[in-house]
């Protein structure tokens, strides 16, 4: 949905503590070769580049 000045709004990039970032890094790490949630995450973390990217 675009705005009055024609710019689509953008969310918000939640930020997680170091400590959450290690946790989940070791989840990740357990989880059984090809699980399809691994690239699923990486197609989140580029979400959430080009959200940070936004003005």
């Amino acid at each position: 949905m675009a705005s009055s000045e024609g710019l689509a709004p953008y969310p918000p990039v939640v930020e997680y503590s170091a400590a959450e970032q290690m946790r989940a890094a070791d989840e990740v790490g357990a989880l059984a070769e090809g699980a399809t949630i691994v690239r699923m995450l990486g197609d989140y973390a580029v979400l959430r580049d080009q959200a940070r990217a936004c003005p």
